[in-house]
C-alpha cells in the first residue's frame, strides 16, 4: 500500500502531526508572497496584495523591534534577499510557525491525520517550485540572467571584483552553459506539472537548486535565504516519498508506485477548477515568462552604438584642468581619467574613483546620450535620472580620436581620447578540441 493514499487514510503518529502543523504554517508564510506576486497580473489582486504586504511589513518590523533586534532600521529586500529585513522576516516566520504549531497541537487532539491538508500543501509547494524553475529557467534559455562581460568589466582588473560578480561573469561568459542550466530548470518544472513524474522532477530540481545554493554560499551571492529554502522545499516533498526511495535505492527492492498525488474529484466543478487553474498557471508561469524573455532578447539583439561615438576603450592622451594644468596619470589620483569606455546601448565607464560617477569595482559608471546637433554628450549617473550629471562638448577629428570639453564640479576640463588597440582574449570566446598545452 502506498505511503499516502487519500482513499484509505492512516492514523498518523503524534510526531508526524506536529511536524506537519509546523511546516504547514511556515511554508505557507514563506511561499504566500510569491503566490500573491504571481497573481497580481489578475486585475484587482494587486490592490489586495498591497494590504497583505503592508501587514507583513508591520509584523516583521514589530517583531524585529521587540524581539530580534537584527538592526535598528531594517533594509528592505530589493536586488538582495539577504538584507536585514530578509533575516528578520525569516526569524518572524519561524517563531510564528512554532507558536502556531504549539497552539494547534493543544487545541486539536481529535484529528488522527491531515491527509487532505497534506495533499494541498504538497501541491502548493510543488507548483511554487515549478514556478521558480520556469521563471529562472526560461530567462537562462535566452541567456538573459547573466550577461557576457561588457567592455567596462573586461577593462577592470580581476582582483577588483567581488566574488558574486566573478561568478556572474563566469556563467555569463558561456552561453551554452547558461542555456543548459536553464534547460535543466525548465525540465524540472515540466516534470513537476505531471503527477506521475513529480519524484523525478524533484530529483532534477533538487540537483539544480543545490548547485545554486552552493554558488550563493561559496561566492557570497546575496540570495542565500531564497536558495536554501528552494532546497528545503524539494527535500520536504521528497521526504514524503522516503520509504519508497529507500526501498528502491538502498534495499534494491521493488518499490510501489507513488500515488500520493493521485486524487479524483467527485464534483464536476472541482474537476473544471483544477483544469482551469493548471492552464492559468502554465499561461502565467510559462507563456508570460517566455514572452517577456523573448521581447528582452529581441531588444538586446538590437543594441548598437549610440550616435557617432564608436563603442570601445579609449586611452586618455590629455587631461587638462582649468586650461593650464596637464595632469599626469597617478595611481592615487581620484580626478584624472585614465581611460574611458563607451559601450553599446549608451552605457559607459571611466577609470577613475571620482564619486561623481556611480562607483563599482574602482570604475565610475555612467549612461550617455549624444546630441549630434549641438555636438554634446549628456552623462547620467543612472539611466532613470531626470537630469544630466554633466554635459560634454565633443569633436571627432578622426575616427580614432574624441575631444571633450566639460566642467567637473567647478573646474573646466579638456580631455583628448584615443581609441585603444587593446584586445581581450576572453572576449574572443576561444574553443579548442586540440590543446597541446594548458592556456
Amino acid at each position: 500500500m502506498p505511503d499516502f493514499d487519500l482513499s484509505t487514510p492512516s492514523v498518523w503518529p503524534q510526531w508526524r502531526k506536529i511536524l506537519f502543523r509546523f511546516f504547514l504554517i511556515y511554508l505557507v508564510l514563506q511561499l504566500a508572497p510569491w503566490a500573491w506576486q504571481w497573481m497580481t497580473v489578475i486585475p484587482g489582486l494587486g490592490y489586495v496584495y498591497s494590504y497583505y504586504d503592508a501587514a507583513d511589513q508591520w509584523i516583521v518590523n514589530s517583531s524585529n523591534q521587540y524581539l530580534f533586534h537584527i538592526k535598528e532600521v531594517l533594509v528592505p529586500m530589493g536586488g538582495s534577499g539577504d538584507t536585514s529585513y530578509g533575516w528578520a522576516q525569516l526569524c518572524t516566520y519561524f517563531v510564528l510557525a512554532l507558536a502556531g504549531c504549539v497552539i494547534w497541537t493543544i487545541a486539536d487532539r481529535r484529528n488522527s491525520h491531515y491527509e487532505k491538508a497534506d495533499y494541498w500543501l504538497r501541491t502548493f509547494v510543488r507548483y511554487n517550485i515549478a514556478g521558480v524553475c520556469f521563471s529562472y529557467g526560461i530567462i537562462k534559455l535566452f541567456a538573459l540572467q547573466m550577461y557576457f562581460p561588457n567592455l567596462s568589466q573586461l577593462a577592470t582588473p580581476l582582483g577588483d571584483y567581488l566574488p558574486m560578480r566573478l561568478s556572474w561573469m563566469f556563467i555569463g561568459y558561456s552561453t551554452p552553459y547558461q542555456v543548459f542550466s536553464g534547460a535543466m530548470e525548465v525540465i524540472a518544472g515540466l516534470l513537476l506539472l505531471n503527477r506521475r513524474t513529480v519524484t523525478l522532477g524533484l530529483f532534477v530540481a533538487a540537483g539544480v537548486f543545490i548547485n545554486v545554493m552552493l554558488l550563493n554560499l561559496s561566492y557570497d551571492i546575496p540570495v542565500k535565504i531564497f536558495s536554501m529554502h528552494m532546497v528545503l522545499y524539494c527535500f520536504f516533498l521528497l521526504a514524503h516519498d522516503a520509504r519508497r526511495l529507500f526501498q528502491f535505492f538502498v534495499l534494491n527492492k521493488t518499490a510501489p508506485p507513488n500515488t500520493s498525488y493521485e486524487i479524483t474529484f467527485s464534483k464536476t466543478g472541482m474537476r473544471v477548477a483544477r483544469i482551469v487553474s493548471k492552464v492559468a498557471f502554465i499561461i502565467l508561469a510559462v507563456g508570460l515568462t517566455f514572452y517577456n524573455s523573448y521581447m528582452s532578447y529581441s531588444a538586446n539583439a538590437q543594441v548598437s552604438d549610440v550616435g557617432p561615438i564608436q563603442s570601445g576603450i579609449y586611452d586618455v592622451k590629455l587631461f587638462v584642468l582649468n586650461k593650464k594644468d596637464t595632469i599626469a596619470p597617478l595611481a592615487s589620483d581620484t580626478i584624472h581619467w585614465k581611460d574611458v569606455v563607451f559601450d553599446k546601448g549608451g552605457q559607459g565607464s571611466v577609470n577613475s574613483t571620482d564619486t561623481l560617477f556611480r562607483q563599482r569595482y574602482r570604475r565610475g559608471y555612467f549612461t550617455y546620450q549624444p546630441d549630434t546637433v549641438n555636438h554634446t554628450i549628456g552623462l547620467k549617473k543612472f539611466n532613470s535620472d531626470s537630469t544630466y550629471l554633466l554635459t560634454m562638448k565633443y569633436e571627432l577629428p578622426d575616427e580614432k580620436t574624441i575631444q571633450l570639453w566639460t566642467k567637473l564640479r567647478h573646474d573646466s576640463v579638456y580631455v583628448e581620447l584615443v581609441r585603444s588597440k587593446r584586445r581581450f582574449q576572453l572576449a574572443e570566446r576561444q574553443f579548442h578540441w586540440l590543446s597541446e598545452s594548458n592556456r
